[in-house]
């Protein structure tokens, strides 16, 4: 039986690594050496917005974004797309038909409105749904919606596939560098010119690193995803998800 990934997972194919002496200036401390030389690093993150570990990754990137010169464009992957055919956990199986109607949303938005549309989405369902503890129903997506100031009409794309063909594409685009053994988040970051992204799952943190912490674990995940050959660094695991 395959894992069911059903909100996160682990690194079983790293992107590829700068190389070079400019490569190795850049990885000793890339944001840094961005900020120097007045380069933005424009960096992209898949999500599902039911994660709750994906949703803290998000929050920690937005301080990120603070202290580095890092811009962050959210992307849509799908927990439901990822565990189509697997076999699931009884307890999963609701969850992951529920998963497919933020999603929906997230990607019928993102084709009318743009990338900015989608991230204030994303942050009105995760206040929602890991901040406030909402149930995930379609009171949920309606309201998301307004905070985000987006018409109530998308919530029809909750239950239409004709934004699956995109959402897939999408979240394809998102797992191939990474492989498909991981959940969310993913991460992308560009590597040098002609070179394939940096690209990693994770990380996985709690509580939300902030400040001078915030930008120090961002220089130090690049890092280590930009050295050939590494493919994991984990601890156990025995907390629950926190949002402060």
């Amino acid at each position: 039986m395959r894992k069911a990934h059903t909100r996160c997972g682990w690194v079983e194919q790293p992107g590829l690594s700068p190389s070079g002496a400019a490569g190795e200036v850049l990885l000793r401390c890339r944001g840094e050496a961005h900020r120097v030389l007045g380069m933005t690093t424009n960096a992209q993150m898949w999500f599902d917005p039911t994660c709750p570990w994906a949703w803290i990754t998000s929050r920690w990137l937005k301080e990120v974004e603070q202290v580095r010169d890092v811009s962050i464009t959210y992307r849509v992957m799908s927990l439901a797309v990822l565990n189509e055919g697997r076999e699931l956990p009884e307890q999963y199986v609701e969850r992951m038909k529920k998963a497919w109607g933020p999603v929906r949303v997230c990607i019928a938005v993102e084709q009318a409105n743009g990338a900015d549309a989608v991230a204030r989405l994303y942050t009105a369902f995760g206040t929602l749904l890991h901040n406030q503890q909402r149930e995930l129903d379609d009171s949920v997506i309606v309201d998301a919606l307004a905070e985000a100031n987006l018409p109530a009409e998308f919530l029809a794309a909750a239950v239409s596939t004709e934004f699956d063909e995109a959402l897939k594409a999408s979240h394809l685009e998102g797992m191939t560098p990474v492989g498909f053994d991981v959940g969310t988040p993913i991460i992308h970051v560009p590597g040098p010119a002609g070179e394939a992204p940096i690209a990693f799952f994770g990380p996985v943190i709690t509580p939300i690193p902030r400040g001078d912490d915030a930008g120090k674990l961002w220089d130090g995940v690049l890092l280590c995803a930009s050295i050939p050959g590494f493919y994991e660094l984990k601890r156990g695991r025995n907390v629950r998800p926190s949002f402060d």
